[in-house]
């Protein structure tokens, strides 16, 4: 709750007898302005500045300076940080604190590779790096701070493309520290944001092992489903649901990229995994999610594996676009089908959005190639303006009923009270 929300809304509150004049009063002074926020944060941008300007200086006569200055700078940083984030931490100052202290850890990683080109460490293994991560994992849990939660995770994909780009290596370490370390952590606290960068971090690492293997690009579905099964296991169904939102995009983005490009067949041999052996590995992970759905009660968002649906094997050409279509049209009347059994508006303009772009495509596919282009434009735009005029209609039809219906069949409810203020009976 914003102190913005609580100006708009309270003076309808007090009218309506939900709270006094006092209680309200005292709700505003519970949320500071955001004048007052931004002020609070001028000490610190400030000393931003003054670091960043420092730093600028070091950094220009770094080569000059003598090696024993330049452990000095390195070891002080990282004790510095570290020590003026317990010493905020110890003074209620969260923020501040955990900032100094995610520094510290960037600061350690910096110290680890500005230690080995002074001394010219040649390595060729992630010794080094590795700890990096570890040291991030480990100070995700001593600290309750989404930023120190957040970070082995960018750490995490830094490294394993340092090793894939720079050693040609993969480490499997990395991505079982990410994975089961702030995996875990997720699981036994689950945040929307965290899990939506920790399944675009494991995603990261997923394709640079496709990459790195030379493997047919579509085994990166074999991993980034793995994540989309985790989801379907948690019982936090939001937390679930955002991690399964970047596996899905990438595989609505392959099945989208299908239906535009698949009737070429230019890249066949880039998709088409031995048979068995992929559709194995496919089908494990479907029952790991059916069976996770089951557990939860999610049944309904089964519809989702649709998109995974190996038309790749297809013949290039018609069949493999019209099929991708079809796909895409289901897909879409799944989301706006379920949406309307919920009645989450989220999800019916998802829903909605989905079925413009699968229309957009089979107008293009069909139309391209045969239509002035000028008139193609003219009845594309008169197409999606129309459909999108008449599925928002329906939308907010539907939703207007859902409401209606959840008021007339709720009963009353006693207006609330805050904390140590009696209840008045009613009238």
């Amino acid at each position: 709750m914003s102190r913005k929300f609580l100006e708009t809304e309270s003076p309808a509150w007090v009218t309506e007898g939900l709270i006094t004049e006092a209680q309200r009063e005292r709700l505003l002074a519970r949320y500071p302005s955001d004048a007052v926020q931004a002020v609070g944060l001028l000490p610190l941008l400030g000393s931003i500045l003054v670091g960043l300007s420092a730093l600028s200086v070091v950094a220009a006569n770094w080569q000059r300076l003598p090696t024993p200055l330049r452990l000095g700078l390195l070891l002080g940083s990282l004790v510095a940080a570290y020590a003026g984030g317990e010493y905020f931490l110890r003074r209620g100052n969260r923020r501040v604190g955990h900032g100094l202290i995610g520094l510290g850890l960037v600061l350690f990683g910096a110290g680890i590779i500005l230690t080995s080109q002074l001394y010219q460490l040649v390595g060729y293994d992630v010794s080094g790096l590795l700890a990096w991560v570890v040291v991030g994992v480990l100070l995700s849990y001593l600290y309750e701070s989404q930023s120190l939660i957040l970070l082995p995770i960018v750490i995490g994909a830094a490294v394993q493309t340092y090793c894939t780009q720079a050693l040609g290596i993969f480490s499997y370490t990395i991505v079982a520290l990410v994975a089961l370390g702030s995996g875990y952590r997720w699981w036994r606290r689950p945040d929307t944001l965290l899990a939506s960068v920790l399944a675009l971090g494991l995603l990261w690492q997923a394709a640079l092992w496709v990459a790195l293997s030379h493997s047919k690009i579509t085994w990166f579905f074999i991993p980034a489903m793995l994540v989309y099964a985790a989801g379907d296991w948690h019982r936090d169904r939001a937390a679930g649901r955002a991690l399964q939102g970047p596996p899905l995009v990438a595989a609505y983005l392959f099945a989208l990229g299908l239906a535009l490009f698949g009737e070429t067949d230019q890249y066949a041999g880039q998709l088409r995994p031995p048979v068995l052996a992929y559709l194995g590995a496919l089908g494990a992970v479907f029952a790991l999610s059916v069976a996770g759905k089951r557990q939860q009660g999610r049944l309904a968002s089964l519809p989702d594996w649709l998109l995974l649906l190996p038309g790749f094997y297809l013949p290039g050409g018609l069949p493999l676009a019209i099929a991708t279509l079809v796909v895409l049209y289901v897909h879409a009347g799944s989301v706006l089908a379920r949406a309307h059994r919920s009645g989450e508006a989220e999800q019916l303009t998802l829903g909605t959005v989905l079925f413009i772009i699968a229309t957009m495509v089979a107008y293009f596919k069909l139309t391209w190639a045969f239509l002035d282009k000028s008139l193609f434009f003219l009845i594309g735009g008169v197409l999606l303006l129309s459909l999108s005029w008449y599925l928002r209609r329906r939308n907010a039809s539907r939703l207007a009923a859902g409401v209606a219906s959840a008021a007339s069949g709720s009963a009353p409810t006693t207006p609330p009270t805050l904390p140590n203020q009696p209840q008045e009976p009613l009238a």
